[in-house]
Formats: C-alpha cells, sequence, structure tokens
C-alpha cells in the first residue's frame, strides 16, 4: 500500500498538454539562442504550473535561463550552473507544494544534461534513461521504477531533438510536434503514476 502524500502535493496535477506546449517552445528558444523568449515561456510555466507567483516567476525564470546559458559552452562552469538550478528549485518548491529536496534536484538535472551531451549520437541510452528517472523520482517523490516509462519519453524527445540540432532531421518542423507529442506523453505518465499513488 502507497503511503499517504501531503494533502498539498496530493492537490498538484500536470496540466501535460500545457507542459509539453510551453517546454518544446523552450527547447525551441534555447536552441535557437533566443533567450528573452525561452525566459518568457518558462515565465508562464512557473506561474501556471509551480504557482510561482509575478514577479518572483521571473527571478526563478532568469534562474533557469542563465543555469541554460551556462551549461551550452562545453568548457563551461557547473558549479555557476548548479547554483542557478538549485535557486530555481528552493523556489519551484516554495510554491508548487511539492517536497522534494532542491539541492539533489538540481544535481540531478544537471547530471542529466551531462548524459544527454555525453550520449549525443549513440544508441544506448541507458544511462540517460535512468539519470532522468532519478530526478522524475525526486521531484514527485515516487520510486524511480515507477518513473522510467516518463524518462523514456523524456529520453525520446531528447532524441529528437538531437535530429533537429545535429541537421540530420528531414523535416525539423514536423519533429518539433514529434518532440511536443513526447513531451506530451512524458507528462501523461507522470500524472497517471500520481493518480495511482493516491489510490
Amino acid at each position: 500500500m502507497a503511503a499517504a502524500r501531503p494533502a498539498r502535493l496530493m492537490a498538484f496535477r500536470l496540466d501535460a498538454e500545457r507542459i509539453a506546449q510551453l517546454e518544446a517552445g523552450g527547447w525551441r528558444a534555447y536552441y535557437d539562442r533566443e533567450w528573452p523568449r525561452l525566459i518568457k515561456l518558462i515565465v508562464q510555466l512557473n506561474q501556471e504550473q509551480f504557482h510561482i507567483p509575478f514577479p518572483l516567476s521571473v527571478v526563478a525564470a532568469l534562474h533557469v535561463a542563465r543555469g541554460s546559458a551556462a551549461w551550452a559552452p562545453v568548457d563551461h562552469d557547473e558549479a555557476n550552473v548548479r547554483k542557478h538550478f538549485r535557486r530555481f528549485y528552493r523556489m519551484a518548491r516554495r510554491w508548487s507544494g511539492l517536497t522534494f529536496d532542491p539541492i539533489h534536484a538540481a544535481d540531478l538535472e544537471v547530471n542529466y544534461f551531462a548524459e544527454h551531451r555525453k550520449l549525443i549520437g549513440r544508441a544506448d541510452k541507458t544511462t540517460f534513461v535512468e539519470a532522468m528517472a532519478a530526478l522524475h523520482s525526486e521531484l514527485f517523490g515516487l520510486s524511480i521504477e515507477r518513473m522510467v516509462e516518463s524518462a523514456r519519453w523524456r529520453v525520446e524527445a531528447n532524441n529528437t531533438v538531437d535530429t533537429i540540432t545535429d541537421g540530420s532531421s528531414r523535416d525539423p518542423d514536423a519533429d518539433w510536434v514529434k518532440l511536443e507529442s513526447e513531451l506530451r506523453e512524458c507528462y501523461r505518465s507522470i500524472q497517471r503514476e500520481l493518480d495511482a499513488a493516491e489510490r
């Protein structure tokens, strides 16, 4: 029998359609280096999903954008990346009702970034799936085993974006649509597991 979760956490629900739309747009802005657009989309996500009020939603978005921008160079300052993600996750925890450890979540986020970069172009994405499942497990308070499906969908989305960014995609616009669909399935899977944990 699953342990009862706090009332605030039980009230947390994912809008898979909306998150996928905003996140796919954010990924596109990131890879196009359109930082103002990235910030705008993250502000929307912060307000709608994590319930971070304005103007703190902007501060949180700036931390995500700065952390992401700091990660972009291969020769990056990892401590700076972690600093910004830790600050973001502290704000997300405060307003969302989720109960994750913001320092651990940020470290897992950076590990996910590292696995993605390390495994680009490789067929075996096992450690990437494991890294993503660990992050989802920390954020949503469920076992890693229950987060494997969502992690696989997330990795599929990363695989899709890799074909766009490396120039191998035959139809980038269609692949951006495909990526959004994969993200949608990722978040639907998480919500199914959250619902199952409440039964």
